[in-house]
């Protein structure tokens, strides 16, 4: 059950109206600060709730101070290795493996837009290397962390009418196919992080290629800054799927709260405690929802 505040380039232009430039060293500290009140938020939901099956997946830009935090206090954690905001995969460090020695977080995280149907020389490209990041992670033995997105072409958004068709209809086969390419390529995560879907059939198909020929990676459920109630509606047709095995959430979470921080109608203190009770209704809803 992951809190996820890796955010960079969305963080600073939703909470700091930074766009298309890099911040200053003023900003970039402010955001620091606003990262580590998202782990403060983390720690108290924890102090009520244990540390049990909980995680969360920071940046090395603004919460390196977080993740050694995170490694003191006994967290499992997880840090990103792509640049932000990117169409296209391609590592934030040419030193990356440095980067990952360093934080030597518990698992190494991706996010890749890859569609099957779409560019195949960008496709390509991205696969040759997530393959070195995976050879490596396997080698050195670190976990590997994929989130998955499958970004609509043009005709698959005409062929579907509307986004929220190709959503339910089009995207969850795109996304088995996307694994099913992957693999082909030798990319093998421990846990697949990809994006709700409304149907139990088509989540099972998520879990079925995950596991195919007798692999063990799991699900996570991601939250892509959906409402409170969408989200909770993908947790629960998960939480009936074995192989599905939590979720990672972070905008829903905590964006809200931090924009009422920053406009001052909510305190420091408040806006912790505001991130606390809302990631811990989702841990709740998770553990009642998998044991129910």
């Amino acid at each position: 059950m992951i809190l996820a505040f890796d955010h960079r380039g969305s963080f600073m232009e939703k909470l700091f109206n930074i766009k298309g430039r890099e911040p200053t060293a003023k900003e970039a500290k402010e955001i620091s600060r606003y990262k580590r009140i998202v782990y403060d938020g983390y720690v108290k939901a924890t102090q009520l709730l244990g540390k049990r099956g909980t995680g969360i997946l920071m940046d090395e830009q603004f919460a390196s101070a977080v993740a050694e935090s995170a490694a003191r206090d006994g967290f499992v954690f997880a840090m990103p290795v792509e640049k932000s905001g990117q169409d296209e995969f391609d590592f934030e460090y040419a030193d990356w493996k440095s980067h990952i020695e360093k934080f030597s977080p518990t698992f190494v995280k991706v996010l890749v837009r890859f569609n099957p149907e779409g560019d195949s020389s960008a496709n390509a490209r991205q696969m040759k290397r997530l393959r070195e990041l995976n050879d490596y992670l396997k080698g050195s033995g670190r976990r590997f962390l994929f989130e998955l997105l499958v970004p609509a072409t043009e005709s698959q958004l005409t062929s579907a009418g509307n986004k929220e068709k190709f959503d339910v209809e089009i995207r969850p086969k795109l996304m088995v196919s996307s694994m099913r390419m992957l693999q082909e390529h030798g990319i093998e995560p421990d846990i697949w992080k990809l994006e709700g879907v409304d149907k139990e059939s088509d989540a099972r198909a998520l879990v079925a290629q995950a596991q195919s020929n007798g692999r063990r990676a799991g699900v996570v459920t991601l939250g892509r800054g959906e409402s409170t109630e969408k989200v909770a509606e993908w947790l629960k047709v998960g939480a009936k799927i074995s192989g599905i095995i939590g979720f990672a959430v972070g905008r829903t979470i905590f964006m809200d709260a931090l924009k009422a921080c920053r406009s001052g109608t909510m305190t420091e203190n408040e806006t912790v405690s505001l991130i606390a009770k809302n990631y811990g209704d989702f841990v709740r809803l998770w553990r009642a929802e998998k044991n129910g």
